[in-house]
């Protein structure tokens, strides 16, 4: 897709460093994921006099710490370097003065396809680890319960697409906004920069309430799942289970609760980046076509 190419490029410059990092990050999460299991494991084996399970809970831990501690460490170094090569690649470019309104918009967006890249990938990856790891595991305890899990999951989806289409469109206004600030803080006109930053602040305003209605609905989905899935364990009859194991279902049961309440987010980041993307190429055309058609750009004194 034509509006991907300039972070596409970029990404192909720092391929292994970001295998690596997700790769190392993916690890994390899987230690992360199985922690609770061999926590209900070990609090079994202590209940009976056994120690099998805690020294299992210690060398999973341990190596959890280890991955995530190399992980850490490597995350900045490889996202440092990709926001370098990414802003360097749309700035570069020589331009006149009419230009750097759109440039300093294009840094800030640099940014923001950075720390997507860094935080937002990871969020997601953490959220479909608590949703369909958590899944995987909850059926070995009970699979009515994962029933239950299913059936939340397809309000909390419309929710989700509902919210990320309305954010998106307000994304869009004030990014298109943002791109006029250099230049209306260039005419020094007091009522016109007033202008410009309620419309800011409108946005702004309009996006939070936007995920207070999102959080709000969501939430009240977790609550049906919680509470749903206590009535459903707590009424078989005649099955008994290890202290250990219940708490290890009802840890794995708010791990799903969590990645419920990110799905809006995804959505919304989602759609966010996917014009992120379009503006730095559209930018980058426009940048290369003075070069490209032969004619200089003389930049400001």
């Amino acid at each position: 897709m034509p509006s991907a190419t300039p972070i596409r490029r970029v990404l192909m410059e720092h391929r292994s460093q970001l295998v690596l990092n997700y790769s190392l990050f993916a690890l994390e999460m899987l230690g992360m994921l199985l922690r609770p299991y061999f926590l209900g494991v070990a609090v079994n084996g202590l209940v009976k006099g056994e120690y099998r399970g805690l020294m299992q809970l210690v060398v999973v831990h341990l190596l959890w710490l280890v991955v995530g501690t190399m992980r850490h460490m490597y995350d900045s170094r490889t996202f440092s370097a990709i926001y370098t090569s990414f802003v360097t690649r749309l700035l570069s470019q020589p331009a006149g003065a009419a230009e750097l309104s759109k440039r300093s918009a294009l840094s800030s967006l640099a940014r923001q396809v950075t720390d997507f890249l860094e935080f937002d990938v990871n969020y997601l990856a953490e959220a479909f680890y608590n949703i369909f790891g958590s899944l995987v595991i909850l059926f070995v305890y009970d699979r009515r319960v994962v029933a239950i899990c299913f059936a939340i999951l397809i309000p909390v989806m419309i929710i989700a697409r509902r919210y990320g289409r309305s954010a998106v469109q307000l994304n869009r206004e004030q990014f298109d906004e943002l791109e006029k600030q250099v230049d209306i803080l260039a005419t020094q006109d007091t009522g016109a920069i007033k202008e410009h930053y309620g419309r800011l602040r409108a946005w702004q305003i309009k996006l939070s309430d936007l995920e207070a209605w999102n959080f709000g609905a969501t939430e009240l989905c977790v609550l049906l799942s919680v509470s749903g899935s206590l009535l459903v364990s707590a009424s078989a009859g005649g099955m008994a289970m290890q202290v250990g194991s219940i708490i290890g279902m009802y840890t794995y049961l708010l791990k799903f609760a969590s990645g419920l309440e990110t799905i809006p987010y995804m959505v919304q980041r989602l759609g966010a980046l996917r014009d992120i993307l379009r503006r730095a190429g559209a930018a980058e055309r426009e940048v290369a076509a003075p070069l490209t058609s032969g004619t200089s750009v003389t930049p400001p004194p």
